[in-house]
């Protein structure tokens, strides 16, 4: 999204209309920007490539062009497989898309998108690339090695959202705590923290994509310090027993995790930690899920996501037998979802009767959705509000939470503190 927002930010600048997921369809050019990261992600790509080669062949759009990570990673395979799409791009080569159009690539707009999220929230690129040799993961083939963006781009960047209305940044990067080791010799992502955190009119920053290894405690001091920072930390973990995160080569141990956490939850109190988990990797067993299992009885995560493995070329795993069956892998993710829902129930039920300063998303079926610090859009909890009031989308609310369901809250708007 974030590379789609900025190749539309250059071509606006450059005078040519661009519309994110055109609704209308009075377009004649499509650029689809793809993902090769696991098969879900590479065949949403694929049948999006060849529905707007269909309407190409239709006569309703002149060309489709691609980019993005597929493109980057099998772009000698699409050229062979669908001729028709009028020219293949890497994840790299922005500008030379821009020639395409006869538009030049403006570097005075650094930093400057055309945002296709709602207007007060946004993501916010702070590297590129991963260092990490995760044995299940062909993000690196794509992406290539970690290159951080400066510091003083990224305040910049911030501001210029800020001005444009955004009150909540979400930071990602495909390792954010690896950030500034490249450009600064040393890990910077603290003093990134209290820069952005300096920022007026940015009222809420959060942490995606920290990895767990050599994790830098201090970022949290950071935290824990500065109003505008969530208490929220999404650090993918994939998995709790010792043999698996070996295989996977993530350089830590479950003890080293466990750890890990506890030192997290120390030093900032009440933190929400979302993690991420893998189910089926190659030579995964029953008892390595049941460890996965205990871990998370005994961490108690506020949010968890899971994936199936997905078999990469290219991948150092990818000379491991894939030898879960795919339903397996299902069931087991089914099985351990099942574990955190009941964690998540029972969290949430905590909840009931407080109240949390609230962001209010959108409006929907005639009631409210927001969210507290500790939920980010899309992946976690949302807060289903009924006000009679006309409740403005994009401002901050106190909600007082009446009901709580698995991964959901219910609430009223509650004046004052």
């Amino acid at each position: 999204m974030v590379d789609s927002e900025v190749l539309s930010g250059q071509l606006l600048a450059n005078d040519i209309d661009v519309v994110h997921e055109n609704k209308k369809s009075d377009h004649n050019i499509v650029v689809v920007n793809t993902c090769g990261f696991i098969d879900k992600a590479k065949e949403e790509s694929i049948n999006t490539i060849l529905d707007q080669v269909e309407l190409k062949r239709r006569g309703k759009i002149d060309k489709v062009y691609v980019t993005g990570c597929l493109s980057e990673r099998y772009k000698n395979n699409l050229e062979a497989e669908i001729p028709e799409v009028d020219a293949y791009f890497g994840t790299m080569e922005l500008p030379l898309i821009l020639k395409q159009f006869e538009a030049d690539y403006k570097t005075e707009l650094v930093g400057e998108r055309l945002l296709a999220t709602p207007q007060h929230y946004a993501y916010m690129k702070i590297s590129e690339g991963c260092n990490r040799t995760c044995s299940f993961c062909a993000i690196p083939l794509m992406r290539g090695q970690h290159v951080s963006k400066t510091m003083d781009d990224l305040v910049k960047e911030a501001e210029g959202l800020v001005k444009k209305g955004v009150k909540e940044v979400m930071l990602i990067a495909q390792e954010l705590t690896y950030y500034g080791l490249d450009i600064y010799k040393k890990r910077m992502l603290g003093d990134l923290m209290n820069r952005l955190a300096d920022v007026e009119g940015l009222e809420w920053i959060r942490l995606h994509y920290a990895y767990p290894s050599k994790f830098p405690l201090e970022i949290l001091d950071v935290m824990r310090e500065r109003d505008n920072i969530c208490n929220y930390l999404d650090m993918p973990l994939q998995h709790a027993a010792n043999n698996m995160l070996a295989a996977m080569k993530r350089q830590i141990t479950r003890e080293e995790m466990e750890e890990l956490t506890i030192a997290i939850r120390e030093k900032v109190p009440g933190i929400c930690l979302r993690t991420t988990l893998i189910a089926g990797f190659p030579g995964e067993t029953e008892d390595d899920v049941e460890e996965l299992k205990g871990f998370l009885q005994r961490q108690r995560f506020d949010r968890v996501g899971i994936f199936t493995y997905s078999h990469e070329e290219g991948t150092s795993a990818h000379d491991l037998v894939d030898d879960v069956p795919a339903d397996v892998k299902e069931s087991r993710a089914q099985e351990i979802m099942e574990v955190q829902q009941e964690i998540s129930f029972e969290l949430n039920q905590e909840k009931v009767g407080k109240v949390f300063k609230t962001l209010i998303d959108k409006k929907e079926a005639g009631r409210y959705l927001g969210r507290t610090e500790f939920d980010s859009v899309e992946v976690d909890n949302e807060v289903v509000i009924h006000s009679a009031k006309k409740l403005p989308i994009g401002e901050f609310v106190n909600v007082k939470i009446t009901k709580a369901y698995d991964y959901d809250l219910e609430g009223e708007v509650v004046s004052g503190e």
